[in-house]
Protein backbone atom coordinates (compact mmCIF):
# COMPACT_ATOMS: atom_id res chain seq x y z
CA UNK A 1 0.00 0.00 0.00
CA UNK A 2 1.31 3.51 -0.83
CA UNK A 3 1.41 6.55 1.51
CA UNK A 4 -0.98 8.48 -0.10
CA UNK A 5 -3.58 4.91 0.04
CA UNK A 6 -2.70 4.95 3.96
CA UNK A 7 -3.35 9.08 4.45
CA UNK A 8 -6.69 8.77 2.11
CA UNK A 9 -8.94 10.53 4.38
CA UNK A 10 -11.94 8.47 3.19
CA UNK A 11 -10.27 5.43 4.36
CA UNK A 12 -9.02 7.12 7.69
CA UNK A 13 -12.98 8.43 8.29
CA UNK A 14 -14.02 4.87 7.60
CA UNK A 15 -11.62 3.47 9.75
CA UNK A 16 -12.77 5.60 12.57
CA UNK A 17 -16.44 4.83 11.97
CA UNK A 18 -15.70 1.06 12.15
CA UNK A 19 -14.00 1.46 15.28
CA UNK A 20 -17.14 3.73 16.75
CA UNK A 21 -19.37 1.46 15.33
CA UNK A 22 -17.64 -2.10 16.71
CA UNK A 23 -17.71 -0.76 20.51
CA UNK A 24 -13.65 -0.40 20.37
CA UNK A 25 -14.35 3.21 21.67
CA UNK A 26 -15.73 4.77 24.83
CA UNK A 27 -19.34 4.12 23.55
CA UNK A 28 -22.11 2.17 24.35
CA UNK A 29 -24.17 1.12 21.19
CA UNK A 30 -27.83 1.16 22.59
CA UNK A 31 -27.43 4.90 23.34
CA UNK A 32 -26.98 5.36 19.59
CA UNK A 33 -30.30 2.83 19.23
CA UNK A 34 -32.25 4.97 21.72
CA UNK A 35 -31.11 8.17 19.41
CA UNK A 36 -32.65 6.17 16.67
CA UNK A 37 -35.51 5.14 18.15
CA UNK A 38 -35.20 1.45 18.92
CA UNK A 39 -35.47 -0.82 21.62
CA UNK A 40 -32.44 -0.98 23.25
CA UNK A 41 -32.66 -5.08 23.27
CA UNK A 42 -29.71 -7.15 21.49
CA UNK A 43 -31.40 -8.03 18.06
CA UNK A 44 -32.34 -3.84 17.45
CA UNK A 45 -28.62 -3.01 18.28
CA UNK A 46 -27.30 -5.44 15.95
CA UNK A 47 -29.46 -4.61 13.55
CA UNK A 48 -28.76 -1.14 14.00
CA UNK A 49 -24.92 -1.76 13.65
CA UNK A 50 -24.98 -4.18 10.68
CA UNK A 51 -27.56 -1.18 8.93
CA UNK A 52 -24.41 1.53 9.63
CA UNK A 53 -21.54 -0.81 8.77
CA UNK A 54 -23.27 -1.77 5.16
CA UNK A 55 -23.57 2.37 4.80
CA UNK A 56 -19.94 2.54 5.40
CA UNK A 57 -18.75 -0.66 2.88
CA UNK A 58 -20.53 1.34 0.38
CA UNK A 59 -21.03 5.08 0.84
CA UNK A 60 -22.69 6.76 -1.55
CA UNK A 61 -25.11 10.46 -2.01
CA UNK A 62 -28.03 7.77 -1.88
CA UNK A 63 -30.51 6.50 0.73
CA UNK A 64 -30.35 2.73 1.01
CA UNK A 65 -34.22 2.21 1.61
CA UNK A 66 -34.09 -1.29 2.18
CA UNK A 67 -32.74 0.10 5.42
CA UNK A 68 -36.30 0.89 5.94
CA UNK A 69 -37.75 -1.69 4.67
CA UNK A 70 -36.37 -4.31 7.01
CA UNK A 71 -36.99 -1.73 9.82
CA UNK A 72 -40.39 -2.03 8.82
CA UNK A 73 -41.55 -5.37 8.15
CA UNK A 74 -39.85 -6.42 11.69
CA UNK A 75 -41.80 -4.20 13.22
CA UNK A 76 -44.86 -5.28 11.10
CA UNK A 77 -44.11 -9.06 11.31
CA UNK A 78 -44.60 -8.09 15.43
CA UNK A 79 -48.08 -9.64 17.05
CA UNK A 80 -49.34 -10.56 13.28
CA UNK A 81 -51.92 -12.99 13.15
CA UNK A 82 -53.15 -14.88 9.83
CA UNK A 83 -56.41 -14.48 8.73
CA UNK A 84 -58.15 -17.76 8.83
CA UNK A 85 -59.50 -19.08 5.31
CA UNK A 86 -63.40 -18.00 6.93
CA UNK A 87 -62.35 -14.21 7.55
CA UNK A 88 -60.58 -13.95 4.04
CA UNK A 89 -63.99 -15.75 2.70
CA UNK A 90 -66.00 -13.06 4.23
CA UNK A 91 -63.85 -10.65 3.47
CA UNK A 92 -63.47 -11.76 -0.54
CA UNK A 93 -67.81 -11.92 -0.36
CA UNK A 94 -67.53 -8.20 1.07
CA UNK A 95 -65.97 -6.91 -1.77
CA UNK A 96 -67.95 -8.91 -4.08
CA UNK A 97 -71.19 -6.98 -2.74
CA UNK A 98 -69.28 -3.69 -2.64
CA UNK A 99 -68.65 -3.78 -6.31
CA UNK A 100 -72.37 -4.08 -7.49
CA UNK A 101 -73.10 -1.52 -4.86
CA UNK A 102 -70.84 0.99 -6.25
CA UNK A 103 -72.00 0.16 -10.03
CA UNK A 104 -75.21 1.85 -8.97
CA UNK A 105 -73.86 4.47 -7.74
CA UNK A 106 -70.96 5.66 -9.70
CA UNK A 107 -69.74 5.87 -13.98
CA UNK A 108 -66.66 5.04 -13.05
CA UNK A 109 -65.60 1.56 -14.07
CA UNK A 110 -64.72 -1.48 -11.92
CA UNK A 111 -61.32 -2.45 -11.52
CA UNK A 112 -60.06 -4.92 -13.68
CA UNK A 113 -58.01 -7.11 -11.12
CA UNK A 114 -59.18 -9.20 -8.12
CA UNK A 115 -59.19 -7.01 -4.67
CA UNK A 116 -56.65 -8.59 -2.38
CA UNK A 117 -55.98 -9.12 1.03
CA UNK A 118 -52.66 -8.15 2.62
CA UNK A 119 -50.87 -8.71 5.90
CA UNK A 120 -49.39 -6.16 7.89
CA UNK A 121 -45.50 -7.29 6.66
CA UNK A 122 -46.91 -7.74 2.91
CA UNK A 123 -48.65 -3.97 2.91
CA UNK A 124 -45.25 -2.47 3.89
CA UNK A 125 -43.28 -4.30 1.14
CA UNK A 126 -46.04 -2.87 -1.62
CA UNK A 127 -45.99 0.54 -0.21
CA UNK A 128 -42.44 1.40 0.61
CA UNK A 129 -41.85 2.57 -2.69
CA UNK A 130 -44.12 5.16 -2.56
CA UNK A 131 -43.11 6.48 1.45
CA UNK A 132 -39.47 6.19 0.31
CA UNK A 133 -40.21 8.63 -2.62
CA UNK A 134 -42.15 10.75 -0.62
CA UNK A 135 -39.62 10.83 1.75
CA UNK A 136 -36.16 11.37 0.21
CA UNK A 137 -35.94 15.09 -0.40
CA UNK A 138 -36.12 15.75 3.27
CA UNK A 139 -33.57 12.72 4.23
CA UNK A 140 -31.58 14.17 1.81
CA UNK A 141 -32.09 17.84 3.43
CA UNK A 142 -31.54 16.36 6.64
CA UNK A 143 -27.78 14.01 5.88
CA UNK A 144 -26.84 17.49 3.86
CA UNK A 145 -27.60 19.76 6.87
CA UNK A 146 -25.90 16.56 9.11
CA UNK A 147 -22.67 17.15 7.24
CA UNK A 148 -22.76 20.84 7.46
CA UNK A 149 -22.77 20.94 11.14
CA UNK A 150 -20.43 17.94 11.51
CA UNK A 151 -17.77 19.97 9.07
CA UNK A 152 -18.29 23.13 11.31
CA UNK A 153 -18.38 21.36 14.62
CA UNK A 154 -15.22 18.96 14.36
CA UNK A 155 -12.14 20.04 15.74
CA UNK A 156 -9.82 21.57 12.98
CA UNK A 157 -7.31 18.82 12.72
CA UNK A 158 -10.27 16.74 11.09
CA UNK A 159 -12.28 19.19 9.19
CA UNK A 160 -10.47 18.34 5.94
CA UNK A 161 -10.81 14.71 6.64
CA UNK A 162 -14.29 15.44 6.79
CA UNK A 163 -15.37 17.61 4.09
CA UNK A 164 -13.13 15.09 1.60
CA UNK A 165 -15.37 12.20 3.36
CA UNK A 166 -18.73 13.94 3.54
CA UNK A 167 -20.40 11.39 1.21
CA UNK A 168 -19.86 8.76 4.11
CA UNK A 169 -21.57 10.75 6.58
CA UNK A 170 -24.50 11.33 4.09
CA UNK A 171 -24.82 7.40 4.04
CA UNK A 172 -24.71 7.25 7.71
CA UNK A 173 -27.19 9.97 8.52
CA UNK A 174 -29.60 8.68 5.58
CA UNK A 175 -28.97 5.39 7.32
CA UNK A 176 -30.75 6.71 10.42
CA UNK A 177 -33.47 8.51 8.89
CA UNK A 178 -34.55 5.80 6.96
CA UNK A 179 -34.76 3.61 10.28
CA UNK A 180 -36.79 6.23 10.83
CA UNK A 181 -39.24 6.02 8.34
CA UNK A 182 -38.98 2.33 8.73
CA UNK A 183 -40.50 2.55 12.10
CA UNK A 184 -43.12 4.89 11.24
CA UNK A 185 -44.23 2.83 8.16
CA UNK A 186 -43.88 -1.04 10.34
CA UNK A 187 -46.13 1.40 13.11
CA UNK A 188 -48.60 2.26 10.66
CA UNK A 189 -49.06 -1.33 9.34
CA UNK A 190 -50.73 -2.04 12.52
CA UNK A 191 -53.50 1.10 12.19
CA UNK A 192 -54.13 1.12 8.42
CA UNK A 193 -57.68 -0.84 6.87
CA UNK A 194 -57.02 -0.87 3.52
CA UNK A 195 -54.82 0.49 0.80
CA UNK A 196 -55.75 3.97 0.21
CA UNK A 197 -56.65 4.07 3.96
CA UNK A 198 -54.45 7.07 3.98
CA UNK A 199 -55.79 9.26 1.18
CA UNK A 200 -52.75 8.61 -0.79
CA UNK A 201 -52.48 5.73 -3.55
CA UNK A 202 -49.80 3.82 -1.98
CA UNK A 203 -50.29 0.62 -3.95
CA UNK A 204 -50.19 0.32 -7.70
CA UNK A 205 -52.90 1.50 -10.12
CA UNK A 206 -55.74 -0.68 -9.89
CA UNK A 207 -55.58 -2.46 -6.94
CA UNK A 208 -57.53 -2.79 -3.68
CA UNK A 209 -56.36 -4.41 -0.38
CA UNK A 210 -57.97 -4.83 2.86
CA UNK A 211 -55.72 -5.68 5.75
CA UNK A 212 -57.88 -8.24 7.58
CA UNK A 213 -55.97 -8.29 10.54
CA UNK A 214 -56.36 -4.68 11.18
CA UNK A 215 -60.29 -4.74 9.55
CA UNK A 216 -61.02 -7.27 12.84
CA UNK A 217 -59.35 -4.84 15.53
CA UNK A 218 -61.10 -1.80 13.88
CA UNK A 219 -64.91 -3.91 14.26
CA UNK A 220 -63.54 -4.40 17.93
CA UNK A 221 -65.76 -2.69 20.51
CA UNK A 222 -68.14 -1.51 18.20
CA UNK A 223 -71.89 -3.08 18.20
CA UNK A 224 -72.42 -3.38 14.44
CA UNK A 225 -72.16 -6.37 12.96
CA UNK A 226 -68.63 -7.69 11.55
CA UNK A 227 -70.23 -8.48 8.00
CA UNK A 228 -71.38 -4.28 7.78
CA UNK A 229 -68.23 -3.28 8.80
CA UNK A 230 -66.51 -5.42 5.86
CA UNK A 231 -68.83 -4.31 3.83
CA UNK A 232 -68.72 -0.58 4.37
CA UNK A 233 -64.71 -0.98 4.11
CA UNK A 234 -64.34 -2.53 1.17
CA UNK A 235 -66.51 0.18 -0.94
CA UNK A 236 -64.63 2.62 0.25
CA UNK A 237 -61.63 0.98 -0.71
CA UNK A 238 -63.05 0.07 -4.07
CA UNK A 239 -64.01 3.79 -4.88
CA UNK A 240 -60.90 5.25 -4.13
CA UNK A 241 -59.21 2.54 -6.05
CA UNK A 242 -61.72 2.83 -8.70
CA UNK A 243 -61.15 7.03 -9.03
CA UNK A 244 -57.44 6.61 -9.58
CA UNK A 245 -57.84 3.99 -11.85
CA UNK A 246 -60.42 6.30 -13.73
CA UNK A 247 -58.75 9.71 -13.43
CA UNK A 248 -55.27 8.06 -15.04
CA UNK A 249 -53.42 11.34 -14.35
CA UNK A 250 -54.55 11.95 -10.68
CA UNK A 251 -52.05 9.31 -9.33
CA UNK A 252 -48.88 11.55 -10.98
CA UNK A 253 -50.20 14.68 -10.12
CA UNK A 254 -51.21 14.01 -6.42
CA UNK A 255 -47.70 12.69 -5.76
CA UNK A 256 -45.48 15.24 -7.82
CA UNK A 257 -47.52 18.00 -5.68
CA UNK A 258 -46.27 15.99 -2.44
CA UNK A 259 -42.40 15.31 -3.75
CA UNK A 260 -42.46 19.06 -4.46
CA UNK A 261 -43.36 20.15 -1.29
CA UNK A 262 -40.98 17.64 0.58
CA UNK A 263 -38.17 19.22 -1.54
CA UNK A 264 -39.05 22.43 -0.38
CA UNK A 265 -38.40 21.59 3.20
CA UNK A 266 -35.36 23.04 4.77
CA UNK A 267 -33.64 21.90 8.31
CA UNK A 268 -32.89 24.46 11.00
CA UNK A 269 -29.18 24.04 11.12
CA UNK A 270 -29.04 26.40 13.98
CA UNK A 271 -30.68 23.93 15.99
CA UNK A 272 -28.78 21.04 14.63
CA UNK A 273 -25.91 23.03 15.85
CA UNK A 274 -27.33 23.53 19.60
CA UNK A 275 -28.11 20.09 19.68
CA UNK A 276 -24.27 19.25 18.47
CA UNK A 277 -23.05 21.49 21.05
CA UNK A 278 -24.93 20.23 24.00
CA UNK A 279 -25.54 16.56 22.93
CA UNK A 280 -24.33 14.34 26.07
CA UNK A 281 -23.59 11.07 25.10
CA UNK A 282 -25.17 8.95 27.97
CA UNK A 283 -28.33 11.05 27.39
CA UNK A 284 -29.58 10.89 23.65
CA UNK A 285 -33.39 11.42 24.40
CA UNK A 286 -32.76 15.18 23.55
CA UNK A 287 -31.65 14.42 19.70
CA UNK A 288 -34.18 12.00 19.24
CA UNK A 289 -37.26 14.45 20.16
CA UNK A 290 -35.63 16.63 17.75
CA UNK A 291 -36.00 14.16 15.53
CA UNK A 292 -39.32 13.36 15.81
CA UNK A 293 -40.92 16.05 16.81
CA UNK A 294 -40.37 17.97 13.74
CA UNK A 295 -37.98 20.66 15.45
CA UNK A 296 -35.57 20.73 12.82
CA UNK A 297 -37.67 21.49 10.38
CA UNK A 298 -38.55 25.38 10.61
CA UNK A 299 -41.69 27.16 10.09
CA UNK A 300 -43.32 26.86 6.31
CA UNK A 301 -42.54 29.87 4.00
CA UNK A 302 -45.17 31.50 1.87
CA UNK A 303 -44.35 29.17 -0.76
CA UNK A 304 -44.37 26.18 0.93
CA UNK A 305 -47.87 27.16 2.40
CA UNK A 306 -49.35 27.89 -0.89
CA UNK A 307 -48.33 24.36 -2.20
CA UNK A 308 -49.56 22.47 0.85
CA UNK A 309 -52.62 24.32 0.38
CA UNK A 310 -53.19 22.61 -3.03
CA UNK A 311 -52.20 19.53 -1.72
CA UNK A 312 -55.04 20.20 0.51
CA UNK A 313 -57.59 20.90 -1.68
CA UNK A 314 -56.39 17.79 -4.06
CA UNK A 315 -56.87 15.34 -1.25
CA UNK A 316 -60.09 16.98 0.65
CA UNK A 317 -61.45 16.66 -3.03
CA UNK A 318 -60.05 12.65 -3.67
CA UNK A 319 -61.51 12.17 0.17
CA UNK A 320 -64.88 13.87 -0.40
CA UNK A 321 -65.35 12.38 -3.17
CA UNK A 322 -64.83 8.76 -1.88
CA UNK A 323 -66.75 9.70 1.64
CA UNK A 324 -70.21 10.52 -0.73
CA UNK A 325 -70.01 7.87 -3.19
CA UNK A 326 -69.64 5.30 0.16
CA UNK A 327 -72.54 7.20 1.69
CA UNK A 328 -75.11 6.63 -1.22
CA UNK A 329 -73.52 2.99 -1.97
CA UNK A 330 -74.12 1.68 1.74
CA UNK A 331 -77.58 3.04 2.09
CA UNK A 332 -78.38 -1.05 2.71
CA UNK A 333 -76.61 -1.05 5.52
CA UNK A 334 -78.20 -0.60 8.84
CA UNK A 335 -75.53 0.64 10.63
CA UNK A 336 -73.97 2.63 7.49
CA UNK A 337 -74.34 6.04 9.84
CA UNK A 338 -72.27 4.59 12.44
CA UNK A 339 -69.68 3.20 10.68
CA UNK A 340 -68.90 6.14 9.04
CA UNK A 341 -68.98 7.89 12.53
CA UNK A 342 -66.38 5.98 13.22
CA UNK A 343 -64.12 6.35 10.16
CA UNK A 344 -64.33 10.20 10.79
CA UNK A 345 -63.98 10.03 14.44
CA UNK A 346 -60.31 7.77 13.37
CA UNK A 347 -59.33 10.14 10.48
CA UNK A 348 -59.49 13.23 12.81
CA UNK A 349 -57.59 11.82 15.50
CA UNK A 350 -55.34 9.98 13.29
CA UNK A 351 -52.68 7.46 14.79
CA UNK A 352 -49.46 7.68 16.41
CA UNK A 353 -47.57 6.35 13.24
CA UNK A 354 -49.24 9.05 11.22
CA UNK A 355 -48.60 11.81 13.68
CA UNK A 356 -44.98 10.63 13.29
CA UNK A 357 -44.42 10.54 9.29
CA UNK A 358 -46.03 14.44 9.74
CA UNK A 359 -43.52 15.67 12.04
CA UNK A 360 -40.43 13.61 9.97
CA UNK A 361 -41.87 14.93 7.10
CA UNK A 362 -43.47 18.51 7.35
CA UNK A 363 -47.01 16.48 5.88
CA UNK A 364 -50.23 15.80 7.30
CA UNK A 365 -51.47 12.83 5.46
CA UNK A 366 -55.10 14.00 6.70
CA UNK A 367 -56.94 16.29 4.51
CA UNK A 368 -58.14 19.71 6.53
CA UNK A 369 -61.27 20.54 4.44
CA UNK A 370 -62.64 17.31 4.08
CA UNK A 371 -66.05 17.90 5.57
CA UNK A 372 -66.64 20.80 3.56
CA UNK A 373 -65.58 18.97 0.03
CA UNK A 374 -67.84 16.14 1.04
CA UNK A 375 -70.73 18.86 1.40
CA UNK A 376 -69.91 20.34 -2.16
CA UNK A 377 -70.03 16.79 -3.96
CA UNK A 378 -72.93 15.72 -2.32
CA UNK A 379 -75.13 19.48 -3.59
CA UNK A 380 -73.01 18.62 -7.00
CA UNK A 381 -74.77 14.76 -6.78
CA UNK A 382 -77.88 16.00 -6.08
CA UNK A 383 -78.06 19.18 -8.46
CA UNK A 384 -76.75 16.84 -11.52
CA UNK A 385 -76.43 13.14 -10.83
CA UNK A 386 -73.84 10.57 -10.51
CA UNK A 387 -72.76 11.01 -13.89
CA UNK A 388 -72.22 14.84 -14.00
CA UNK A 389 -70.47 14.54 -10.82
CA UNK A 390 -67.80 11.73 -11.82
CA UNK A 391 -67.42 13.85 -15.37
CA UNK A 392 -65.08 16.24 -13.57
CA UNK A 393 -62.75 13.90 -12.65
CA UNK A 394 -62.19 13.31 -16.75
CA UNK A 395 -59.35 16.11 -16.67
CA UNK A 396 -57.47 17.97 -14.00
CA UNK A 397 -59.23 21.80 -15.57
CA UNK A 398 -62.46 20.55 -15.02
CA UNK A 399 -61.80 19.85 -10.78
CA UNK A 400 -63.67 21.98 -8.07
CA UNK A 401 -61.11 24.71 -7.11
CA UNK A 402 -60.25 26.14 -3.55
CA UNK A 403 -63.19 28.68 -4.09
CA UNK A 404 -65.89 25.67 -5.29
CA UNK A 405 -65.36 24.17 -2.01
CA UNK A 406 -65.88 27.37 -0.17
CA UNK A 407 -69.21 28.23 -2.39
CA UNK A 408 -70.49 25.82 -4.35
CA UNK A 409 -73.24 27.70 -5.59
CA UNK A 410 -71.38 28.73 -8.91
CA UNK A 411 -70.33 25.56 -9.71
CA UNK A 412 -73.43 23.58 -9.40
CA UNK A 413 -74.86 26.46 -11.36
CA UNK A 414 -72.40 25.69 -14.39
CA UNK A 415 -72.94 21.98 -13.96
CA UNK A 416 -76.88 22.88 -14.00
CA UNK A 417 -77.16 24.94 -16.87
CA UNK A 418 -74.28 22.67 -18.76
CA UNK A 419 -76.88 19.51 -17.96
CA UNK A 420 -79.99 21.40 -19.35
CA UNK A 421 -78.41 22.33 -22.65
CA UNK A 422 -79.01 26.20 -21.67
CA UNK A 423 -76.42 29.01 -22.08
CA UNK A 424 -75.13 30.07 -18.67
CA UNK A 425 -75.46 33.48 -17.91
CA UNK A 426 -72.82 36.15 -18.76
CA UNK A 427 -70.53 37.42 -16.34
CA UNK A 428 -68.33 40.36 -16.57
CA UNK A 429 -65.96 39.17 -19.09
CA UNK A 430 -68.30 37.81 -21.65
CA UNK A 431 -69.95 40.92 -21.42
CA UNK A 432 -67.05 42.88 -22.35
CA UNK A 433 -66.07 40.14 -24.91
CA UNK A 434 -69.51 40.33 -26.58
CA UNK A 435 -69.64 44.07 -26.59
CA UNK A 436 -65.70 44.67 -28.15
CA UNK A 437 -67.10 41.91 -31.07
CA UNK A 438 -70.14 43.93 -31.53
CA UNK A 439 -68.77 47.39 -31.93
CA UNK A 440 -70.00 48.90 -28.67
CA UNK A 441 -67.66 50.82 -25.97
CA UNK A 442 -66.67 48.33 -23.20
CA UNK A 443 -67.30 50.95 -20.92
CA UNK A 444 -70.84 52.08 -22.23
CA UNK A 445 -74.11 50.53 -21.82
CA UNK A 446 -74.79 49.58 -25.47
CA UNK A 447 -78.01 52.38 -25.91
CA UNK A 448 -75.15 55.60 -26.35
CA UNK A 449 -73.07 54.10 -29.05
CA UNK A 450 -68.92 54.30 -29.44
CA UNK A 451 -67.53 57.28 -28.63
CA UNK A 452 -64.28 56.24 -30.40
CA UNK A 453 -61.54 58.78 -31.89
CA UNK A 454 -63.32 58.85 -35.20
CA UNK A 455 -67.08 60.26 -33.93
CA UNK A 456 -68.32 61.68 -31.19
CA UNK A 457 -71.30 59.81 -29.33
CA UNK A 458 -73.77 58.21 -31.23
CA UNK A 459 -71.33 57.88 -33.81
CA UNK A 460 -68.61 55.65 -35.34
CA UNK A 461 -67.19 58.63 -37.22
CA UNK A 462 -67.24 58.74 -41.35
CA UNK A 463 -67.92 55.32 -41.66
CA UNK A 464 -71.09 56.89 -40.57
CA UNK A 465 -73.86 55.88 -37.66
CA UNK A 466 -74.22 53.21 -35.73
CA UNK A 467 -77.59 52.70 -35.75
CA UNK A 468 -78.23 49.23 -34.62
CA UNK A 469 -80.97 48.73 -36.99
CA UNK A 470 -83.60 45.94 -36.91
CA UNK A 471 -81.76 43.58 -39.00
CA UNK A 472 -80.45 41.50 -36.23
CA UNK A 473 -77.53 43.44 -35.60
CA UNK A 474 -76.73 43.88 -32.63
CA UNK A 475 -78.48 47.17 -31.04
CA UNK A 476 -81.76 46.25 -32.36
CA UNK A 477 -84.92 46.48 -30.62
CA UNK A 478 -87.13 45.08 -32.68
CA UNK A 479 -89.10 42.55 -30.21
CA UNK A 480 -89.27 39.64 -32.40
CA UNK A 481 -85.76 39.75 -32.77
CA UNK A 482 -84.19 40.02 -29.65
CA UNK A 483 -82.34 36.63 -29.42
CA UNK A 484 -78.53 36.73 -29.49
CA UNK A 485 -76.65 37.66 -32.52
CA UNK A 486 -75.93 34.63 -34.94
CA UNK A 487 -71.96 33.18 -34.63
Amino acid sequence: MSDDDRNDPDDELRDMLRQFLSGNASFDPSQLAGAAGLPGDAASIQALMSQLQSALRSPSNGIDWNVALEQGTSIASKDAVEATPAERASLDQAFAVAALWLDEVTSISELTTTPTLLSRRQWVKDTMPVWSQLAEPVATSISDALTSVMQEQAPEEMRGMLQNAGHIVRAVGGTLFAVQLGQVVGQLSGEVVSGGDVGIPLLKDGTAALLPQNVAAFGDGLDIPTDQVAIYLAVRELAHSRLFRHAKWLRLQLITAITEFAKGVTIDTDRLEELAESFDPSNPEELRQAMVSGALIPPKSEAQQAALSRLETMLALIEGWVDVVTARATTRLPKSDAVAETVRRRRAAGGPAESAFATLVGLELRPRRLREAAAMWTQVTDAVGDDERDRLWSHPDLLPTSDDIDDPSSLVARLTASASGAQPEYDELDEAIAAMLSGEDIEGDGAEGATGEHGAEGSTGEHGPDTGDDEGRPGGTDEGNSGPAPV
